[in-house]
């Protein structure tokens, strides 16, 4: 079940400590989507988002998604310690909801061309839209079950060979539509789904059209990152939104 941010107009769903899951915007607003023409350092990410949201007369409250890139994969307790700095920050900010963190989040180490230091490449927030249909962010995930950061539980860890891979990715593909389902949407409202591992695809390709449905359409981009922390293999988010921005 999700949980209402009437500060931000939106719901999402509990995740982690770092992360919540997903969020949909709340009736009569919608989700716009922001990306960075160049990576910004993340805290002066924060600084760029804050001077935006004041520019359209948004709250920061509004802010309900981010992107980051890493220059590579965190081992797990780098990756612990991070997220530690970057909630300090949501803190900072008030943007808590009964102790939980509602704002969504991807964090990937590009192939070619990473960061030379953890940057903030999109983010996303809502505005009023009177009678908008519903738009959405499923968060990023990776084969790593339960609500635990601990290696014990990537899926095949160590294990790239094919068969494991499908097994990678069939758990994660799973994990999009129950997040998707979970915050009131489906596949017809999904425009965009994005594939993060530097490993070919495969038969993978197969799982991915197959789950997508109706969302097919709009097909999928593959982008040769590795998830953000060390041996996890494969991750992908979702987005459903109509109005994309470029600054």
């Amino acid at each position: 079940m999700s949980t209402a941010n009437p500060r931000g107009n939106y719901f999402f769903l509990k995740g982690i400590a770092p992360y919540s899951s997903g969020v949909v915007a709340a009736p009569d607003h919608e989700i716009v989507h922001l990306t960075f023409r160049q990576p910004l350092p993340w805290r002066q990410g924060f600084a760029a988002v804050s001077a935006h949201l004041e520019s359209v007369g948004r709250p920061r409250h509004a802010l309900c998604a981010m992107e980051l890139r890493a220059p590579s994969p965190f081992t797990m307790e780098g990756f612990i310690a991070f997220n530690r700095e970057y909630c300090q920050v949501l803190d900072e900010w008030g943007l808590f909801v009964d102790g939980l963190n509602p704002i969504a989040r991807t964090n990937v180490a590009p192939l070619h061309n990473p960061p030379a230091s953890p940057a903030l490449h999109a983010f996303s927030y809502t505005i009023p839209s009177p009678a908008a249909p519903l738009t959405l962010v499923v968060a990023g995930a990776g084969e790593l079950r339960g609500a635990a950061l601990v290696a014990e539980g990537i899926i095949r860890r160590g294990c790239t060979d094919a068969q494991a891979m499908e097994e990678k990715a069939a758990y994660v593909l799973e994990v999009m539509e129950e997040r998707l389902l979970g915050l009131g949407g489906n596949w017809d409202l999904v425009h965009t789904a994005d594939v993060y591992t530097v490993h070919p695809l495969g038969s993978i390709a197969a799982q991915i059209w197959d789950k997508l449905g109706p969302a097919a359409r709009h097909g999928f981009r593959w982008h040769q990152t590795r998830p953000p922390v060390v041996d996890i293999e494969f991750e992908m988010d979702l987005r459903g939104t109509r109005t994309e921005l470029y600054r």
